[in-house]
């Protein structure tokens, strides 16, 4: 794990002075800038510069000297190492000795082959700032004497002139001289607080590089344990984190059974509650990259745990994409809210947070995460909000949000399911909302094929290929099936059950669980003639009994993860009750047989355990409840959200006695409660369990429907949430189209939420122009060619945007030829998007997220009519030379487009054009508008760059916005 987001510079380098014949060292500043000192160069206008590794010395003009300095600053012509890094720069502000500071340079010690050839070399030390406060130099005292004497009475470290002074990655300043006595122990250095104070210094620096010369970042400490430990922490975030099981595929090898993240996370999308923001499907890296600050809401199996570890392995490895590249060196610490209360921990210290998720590492050196916190660098990832029992979350709030008023500069993600705590619950903390979105039918696809394709690995003899043709053939044709597939958990746990029963699948969500509990408990070692593995053989029944006990008991404390001691408390509390197995095995060894062959626990880390996943908990914890004639238990805990599901999956195990008092204990709850968004909650709670009934009474149906119709029309987005679970059973409550009354009414985003056939005829009813915009953001929702004919040939798009994410809304683009403007977010061939727009009168488009776009091209046709063009994400894109046909453009944005002076100057051709965006990728560090001045009334916002970075500016004055 490297010291910073990006990798930086520490680059020590030979520096020869040919017509006087020295030899000293210096340091990159820059890929084309060396800092030496000036005595090395005595008054020669040029030097060679050799770094280790390259064959050949590159010559370098001194663009810079000052012998009171003594430094100097070389240039060469072309970039001399092969990364675009810069090298981090500092200043001590502390009066304090700085142990674990290193000098490197090439000294006479280190020469060879009779002093031919050199060698780089390294020394530690301790920086004394009181040690040349008068005399304005930097004083380091080494640790140890560097060498012996020579007998020529000349320094040893003759030659470390000019080599640079690090503590950890900021380099602090150069080497001068190494002064006679103290066993040259003491080193002189020029700190470069004294160059930043020099104007023609920091004015020959923005020449040669095109930047401003940097702010020094304030040194107070420093501690030589701090960079090997965190290399060792990042391997033991990566390994903790970097794969993660797959239902259904844990009887393979555990090459199989175990994906690589990214493949694992291909298809996560999410939206974004930011009023000021167009509510489009996005990546989640896309919407992770500009928000500092993120609480994500995600159903029970959505993939928010497997996100939190995506992000912690990458950022360790520093491999996360250019949208995230910002991330990548952030160390992270993992606080997953469950781990703790199965521990009785408390909420984590700064001092204790390298501890929270129970990594396999050495504990950290003293004060080390305190530091990473207070130089911004920390990435904090606290996993399952939800998680906490409803009367702690408050505390959990204090303990955030004190953490990050006090290091205010940490970047946070945390996780919760959606309606676990208020909206905004963070908002007082700068969190911004994200919510992970159901998998879209290609999603769905994409996983499928992903699944199939791991379990080849291990399974040669069997047809998966027919399977995987068969089950996409399904999903293609069953819109029931998919909708029963929308998580990564639920899709996996279909592929399961779909190869075990070749082709025959469950047709609800309680079904799919009940069958895939029986494929881990039972069938799965008898399809493999596995006969009483360890000893112990136990039916499907007896294993749920033990484990529906376990599970029941962590509902009722409200956690999710368990000790080994307080497993084995409660199968010797369960065990007496089953003779037959308790004549099988010892405890421990019931315990040994439950981890190893059911597939449902799993070691989260050493002697922690928990369910595969917590709807298996709850599912089991369910059915104990139901079992032990404890509804009346359930429905006392009605009004807490970590219960909901529990309740919702008892309705499949309840019996026809059992049923009419879970659904009326429901509505019971639902009517005393003055929380509109729970009264809410409760009554669709009630109207799901009543949709499991195989028989109910006709007076109690009604009731429910009364129920649900009395929170209708929805004016919240928490009731909106929760009665879109209904589905098509709440289209005939809901009351039509009404005037405006002055408080919300969200009735159409309900019926856009829904979505599918059955909604098509009450969207209609929506189509006039007040509703315009919401029903052209919810195509993707409804069956795409009946959408566009009964739904958007009736309104009026003229004035807005129509999106279009799929192929199946693009083929029906030409339906609405009085669409003027799109969005087009997908990857889509040019010539797919020419066959679709060919026929309209294009006037404002963009396209975001296309990988397939190589140049604009296609845009030619509609050079007379296009006045606005976005282009988004769209990483392959590198020619745009067709932009300039664009005569009537007078609206540019540029998201992630290579600019170069050639780009520019096509832009700069634009005769019409007046506001032009360019949102610069993480990796430019430099932008120059010279070839736009020419554009004299064109408002032009940079966001991306500091003003530092961005240079001829000055002609804009006030038309130019940056945005950092």
């Amino acid at each position: 794990m490297t010291r910073h987001s990006r990798p930086t510079l520490r680059a020590p380098v030979v520096v020869r002075s040919e017509p006087h014949g020295t030899q000293g060292s210096g340091v990159l500043l820059t890929t084309q800038t060396v800092l030496t000192s000036a005595h090395v160069l005595r008054s020669a206008h040029s030097a060679w510069v050799s770094l280790p590794g390259r064959s050949e010395s590159v010559l370098c003009q001194v663009v810079w000297s000052d012998q009171r300095l003594d430094a100097a600053l070389l240039q060469a012509r072309e970039s001399l190492t092969g990364t675009r890094n810069l090298t981090e720069l500092g200043r001590v502000a502390t009066d304090r000795p700085v142990p674990g500071c290193e000098i490197l340079g090439f000294p006479q010690v280190q020469r060879y082959e009779d002093g031919r050839k050199l060698e780089s070399d390294q020394y530690r030390g301790t920086l004394l700032p009181l040690a040349g406060l008068i005399r304005r130099t930097m004083v380091v005292e080494l640790d140890a004497p560097p060498a012996t004497e020579p007998t020529d009475k000349n320094s040893p470290l003759a030659g470390l002139s000019g080599g640079p002074v690090f503590a950890g990655a900021e380099l602090l300043g150069i080497v001068r001289e190494v002064p006679r006595g103290r066993g040259h122990r003491r080193v002189e250095c020029v700190p470069l607080s004294a160059l930043a104070a020099d104007t023609e210094f920091r004015s020959a620096y923005s020449q040669a590089t095109g930047l401003a010369f940097p702010s020094l970042a304030a040194l107070t400490h420093h501690s030589s344990t701090d960079a090997p430990y965190e290399q060792e922490y990042g391997e033991a975030v990566a390994a903790a984190y970097r794969r993660t099981r797959i239902f259904g595929l844990d009887e393979l090898g555990r090459r199989a059974a175990e994906w690589d993240l990214d493949t694992a996370y291909l298809s996560l999308e999410a939206t974004s509650r930011d009023p000021g923001a167009t509510p489009v499907p996005q990546r989640i890296d896309d919407l992770l990259a500009s928000r500092p600050r993120v609480l994500l809401r995600g159903d029970a199996g959505a993939g928010k745990t497997t996100l939190v570890w995506w992000l912690a392995a990458h950022a360790a490895a520093g491999t996360l994409g250019p949208r995230l590249a910002e991330l990548n060196g952030l160390v992270p610490f993992v606080v997953p809210l469950r781990a703790l209360r199965a521990r009785g921990a408390g909420f984590p210290s700064p001092a204790e947070l390298p501890g929270a998720a129970g990594l396999m590492v050495d504990a950290a050196p003293d004060g080390w995460a305190g530091r990473v916190l207070a130089e911004g660098r920390a990435l904090l990832l606290v996993d399952g909000l939800d998680e906490v029992p409803q009367e702690d979350r408050e505390a959990v709030h204090t303990w955030l949000s004190g953490l990050l008023a006090r290091y205010p500069r940490t970047r946070c993600v945390a996780t919760v399911r959606p309606l676990a705590v208020e909206v905004d619950w963070l908002g007082g903390e700068e969190f911004e909302e994200l919510t992970l979105l159901p998998l879209r039918d290609e999603d769905i696809q994409a996983f499928v094929t992903a699944w199939h394709d791991a379990a080849r690995l291990d399974a040669d003899d069997e047809p998966l290929d027919a399977l995987e043709r068969d089950l996409l053939q399904q999903f293609r044709h069953n819109p029931t099936l998919a909708d029963l597939a929308r998580t990564p958990l639920l899709c996996a746990v279909i592929c399961a059950l779909h190869r075990l029963r070749e082709g025959f699948l469950p047709e609800t969500r309680w079904a799919l669980y009940d069958s895939a509990l029986r494929l881990l408990l039972g069938s799965r070692d008898d399809r493999r003639r596995i006969d009483a593995p360890d000893g112990i053989r136990m039916s499907v029944e007896e294993h749920q009994q033990l484990l529906q006990r376990l599970a029941a008991w962590l509902v009722r404390g409200g956690q999710t993860e368990f000790t080994r001691e307080q497993a084995l408390h409660q199968l010797n509390r369960t065990l007496p009750g089953m003779p037959r197995v308790a004549a099988q095995g010892t405890p421990e060894e019931i315990l040994t047989h439950l981890l190893n062959r059911t597939g449902l626990l799993h070691e989260r880390t050493d002697s922690v355990f928990q369910f595969a996943h917590r709807t298996f908990q709850d599912f089991l914890a369910a059915k104990e409840f139901v079992e032990d004639d404890l509804v009346p238990e359930l429905l006392r805990h009605a009004r807490e959200q970590q219960w909901h599901d529990v309740l919702l999956l008892a309705a499949g195990h309840c019996s026809r006695r059992d049923l009419p008092v879970l659904v009326e204990g429901l509505l019971a709850a639902g009517s005393g409660s003055r929380d509109k968004d729970l009264k809410t909650t409760l009554y669709v709670l009630a109207a799901l369990c009543a949709q499991h009934a195989a028989w109910l009474s006709e007076g109690l149906h009604t009731r429910v429907r009364k129920a649900v119709v009395s929170v209708l029309p929805p004016r919240r987005p928490g009731q909106l949430k929760a009665l879109a679970r209904l589905g098509d059973f709440v289209l005939p409550l809901l009351p039509g189209p009404a005037p405006e009354t002055g408080e919300p009414d969200l009735t159409l985003p309900l019926i856009c939420e829904i979505g599918g056939a059955a909604a098509l005829p009450y969207a209609r009813a929506y189509a006039d122009d007040e509703h315009t915009f919401r029903l052209s953001i919810s195509w993707s929702n409804f069956p795409a060619e009946a959408y566009a004919r009964e739904v958007l040939a009736r309104i009026r798009l003229d004035t807005i945007s129509l999106f279009v994410t799929g192929r199946d809304q693009l083929a029906q683009i030409p339906l609405l030829r009085h669409a003027p403007d799109f969005i087009l977010q997908g990857d889509f061939a040019p010539e797919e998007l020419t066959a679709a727009l060919r026929e309209h009168d294009l006037r404002g488009i963009t396209i975001a997220d296309n990988p397939r776009l190589t140049d604009l091209s296609l845009l030619a046709p509609f050079a007379a009519t296009l006045d606005a063009l976005a282009l988004q994400r769209c990483t392959e894109l590198a020619d745009l030379t067709a932009l300039g046909r664009l005569d009537r453009l007078h609206t540019l944005l540029l998201d992630g487009v290579p600019l170069g002076a050639a780009e520019l100057k096509v832009i700069a051709g634009l005769p019409l054009l007046q506001h032009l965006t360019l949102r610069l990728r993480p990796d430019v560090t430099r932008l120059d508008l010279t070839p736009l001045h020419s554009l004299t009334a064109v408002e032009v916002k940079v966001e991306g760059l500091a003003k530092r970075q961005v240079l001829g500016r000055a002609p804009f004055g006030d038309r130019l916005t940056l945005r950092p």
